[in-house]
This record gives C-alpha cells, structure tokens and sequence, in this order.
C-alpha cells in the first residue's frame, strides 16, 4: 500500500525536477511541431534560390522572367536572390517590382515584349492582379512561385532563431530573479529598470553624436552606465529590504512605480530612437549564425551556474534563503546577502534593457511592461521555490524556455492576448503548486 502512495508523490517529483521541466519542454515542442504542420513556401533568400531552379529547369537560360514581391525586407531578399540566380545562369530579368496591386499591374501593361514567367514570392501567389490578359500577346506562360512543401512553422530556422532571441532579454533578468528568490525575496521592479536601462543608454547616446556621430566608445560607455544607474537602484532596493525590514514585495512595488516614472521623465514621453545602425548588433546581430544576445544569455548562464553551485556566495545565497537565522550563527551575513542578490538583479536588469534597447534600436518608458511576470513564471516553471532555499540556474534556463516556446506557439495558432494571459497565469499557478506537493509542505499547512 506504501509503495502505491509512493507511485504519484515520486511522478510529481519527478516532474517538479530540473529534469522534469526538460521533458515537458520536449513535450511541448513536439506538441506545436504537430500542431503547426502544413504546406509551406520558402520566403526569402532561400526561395528565391529554390524557385531561381526551378525557371531554369522549366524554360532554360533563355527565360524571359518578370519578378513581383511585396515591398518588405523578406520579399526583397527573395527578390535580389531569384535575380541573381537567374542572371548568373543567363536568363533575362524583364522588369522587378516591389510594391502594392496597382504597382503590379501598371508594370504588367507597360511591357512591351512577352514575357514566360512571372516569378512572386509566396504571399502573393493568389492575387488577381495576376490574373494573365487576353489578346495582348505579352500573356506569361506560367505564373510561379516557390513550390510548397509539408513542413511545421514551429520548426523552421527562422521560428527557432527568434524563440531564443525574444526570450534572452527574460532569460538574463530571471538569472538575478533566481537568485533574489532563493533568499525568499522577489523583485516586482525588473520591468520597470528594462525602461530605465534602455531609456538612460539611448539618451545618452543621443547627447554624444546621435545616430551620426556616436561611435562604439560612445554606445559601450552610455550601455555601461546604463547598467550602473540600475545596479544602484538594486542596490537601494536591497537596502530597503535588507536594512529596514521592509517586505520585498512592498519594497519592489514602490521602485516599479518610482523608477517606471522616472524612465517616462527622462525620455520626456517620447521614443528615443536617434541611435546608430551599429548599435543593434548585440541585440539583432549574428556570430556564425547564431544570435548575439543568445551567445550572451548562454555565457550569462554558465556564469551564474559556476557561482551558485561553486562559490562561497551561492552557498551563503542558498543558506540564506533556507534558514536565515541558522545562517547568521554561522557567520553569514543574510543582510548582506540581499543586498549583493538585489544589486545583481538590478545590474542583469539593466543589461536586459540595453539588449532589448539594441534589438528595438530605441529606448522608451513602456518598454518591459508585464516582463515580471513572465520572468517570475520563468524561474518559478524552473523549480525554483517561492519560500526560498531552492532552485537552480539552469532550471530557470528550462523554465524561461518553456514560457517562449508557449508564447511562440499560441502566437503562430494566431491565439489573442487575452488567451495567452489566461495561460501564463495558469502556468504559474500549477508550476508553484507542483513545488508545494512535491516539497510536501503543503501537509503542514493544511494540518494533514
């Protein structure tokens, strides 16, 4: 009888693991690569090389070709792709247009000569503009585009670059909310200091050249000190908390407001977006194909795990967290500790503004709204215990994953926001109710 009792607290162990999160990581995964199955066409540079073949194949060197795609970054990528293609093998690029309906037709009534394909890209496959015109003697013999294929969205490169990318920002400031949260505090103000961060470094990349004359010395300097103006304010907070007792929750709501303020004063309400192209390679730029900002959360991560796991201060963090008294009688200084905790918090903070900032090329006051909660949810999600005491870095890597990789899927099932709120909070919910079973704290609490 002991042993079947045993079989449902171990499953909920299990699952509230580190290992645990992973496989419902996985599970997800598979579940939107299932759901998001469907015929799909290669957009950008990849389909113009695709359907640059296929004409080839079709009509030869000799193809007579006119090229329509939407005026949007991917639809010109896939135009300068099909037409270098095509005039490396020979063939004749008889006009390109980017641009709406009207655009396409007028071109189309201006030729002069027949042409043997319209190539478009994907999205525009169906419009009637296309439709081809009798008696004209210039009608095209096909109108093509890249061909379709049976694929998952989910899965393609593209969706899987920008998972890990709109989730680095979350991912960095929930390394310092893990911390902050192992010492049985939280951090309520993270969203408001992305505003800050971001709104501080562009303003002060403004003031020294703007998008003209600022060079890198300028974007590292005002990115740095960004960074600094919100380590300070962490470490007001800690101060706060740690010498005058007052509640983190409490502490942390007054420095939301405070500081969410004070990022809408210095930019005076506005977007400040006068910052030069250069600024967003840490945010939208790519070392070897891999996203910048990914490289960083990743170093970030193998940072914070090597402290927290091999450092006297992820010791004292943890001890902390568990027994604050039992701590102090030996030596650690639980003030201290939340103080250095919420200084960190801050700092991270402060770097993911300036790599939202870069991403956005801007920096504005409404910037890292809700973002608390998703970076609660993730650390939460990872295992970590809202009681402090416990929790590990790289399972709030899983558990910031797991809400991109929800968001990501009810994004490409077209859900609203209103649906994916509703799910985030459930999210969180059964995640800190999975710890609380699995701690088997909950029997002391209700008297079982």
């Amino acid at each position: 009888m002991s042993d079947q009792k045993s079989k449902p607290n171990r499953l909920v162990e299990i699952l509230g693991g580190e290992y645990g999160m992973l496989a419902v990581l996985l599970a997800l995964c598979a579940l939107f690569t299932l759901l998001t199955i469907g015929k799909q066409s290669a957009e950008g540079e990849p389909g113009g090389e695709q359907l640059a073949a296929e004409i080839l194949s079709e009509f030869g060197s000799a193809a007579m070709v006119l090229i329509a795609a939407r005026d949007t970054e991917v639809d010109r990528a896939f135009g300068d792709s099909l037409e270098e293609k095509l005039e490396a093998a020979g063939a004749t690029i008889v006009a390109r247009v980017h641009g709406g309906p009207s655009d396409y037709r007028a071109k189309l009534e201006a030729l002069e000569t027949p042409i043997d394909a319209i190539a478009v890209s994907p999205r525009l496959l169906s419009m009637p503009v296309f439709i081809p015109f009798e008696g004209e003697g210039k009608i095209a013999k096909r109108l093509l585009a890249p061909t379709e294929r049976t694929g998952s969205t989910f899965l393609s490169a593209d969706n899987l670059r920008n998972i890990a990318s709109q989730i680095a920002v979350i991912a960095i400031l929930a390394i310092g909310m893990t911390m902050v949260i192992i010492t049985a505090g939280i951090d309520l103000s993270v969203g408001s200091l992305i505003a800050l961060s971001a709104v501080v470094s562009t303003f002060l990349i403004q003031r020294m050249g703007g998008a003209e004359d600022a060079g890198t010395s300028a974007l590292i300097i005002a990115s740095i000190l960004g960074i600094i103006v919100c380590a300070a304010v962490g470490s007001f907070t800690g101060w706060m908390v740690s010498g005058f007792c007052v509640p983190p929750f409490i502490a942390t709501l007054a420095m939301m407001q405070v500081v969410r303020g004070g990022a809408y004063k210095i930019a005076d309400n506005q977007t400040i977006s006068d910052v030069p192209a250069s600024y967003q390679w840490l945010g939208n730029g790519l070392t070897m194909g891999i996203p910048n900002c990914v490289i960083l959360m990743v170093a970030l991560y193998v940072l914070a795990h090597f402290v927290m796991s091999k450092t006297r201060l992820g010791r004292y963090i943890y001890a902390t967290g568990g027994n604050p008294e039992a701590a102090r009688l030996s030596g650690v200084s639980p003030k201290q500790i939340k103080l250095i905790v919420y200084t960190i918090a801050g700092a991270l903070a402060g770097l993911g503004g300036v790599v939202l900032a870069s991403q956005l090329q801007s920096g504005a006051g409404r910037y890292g709204e809700t973002y608390e909660l998703k970076v609660i949810a993730a650390v939460v999600v990872g295992g970590t215990s809202l009681f402090g005491g416990r929790g590990k870095i790289f399972g709030t890597l899983i558990g910031a994953f797991i809400i991109a990789v929800i968001e990501n899927g009810m994004n490409l099932k077209r859900l609203g926001s209103e649906t994916q709120m509703i799910v985030l909070g459930t999210v969180i919910l059964l995640a800190v109710l999975l710890e609380r079973i699995r701690s088997g704290e909950w029997k002391s609490a209700t008297g079982g």
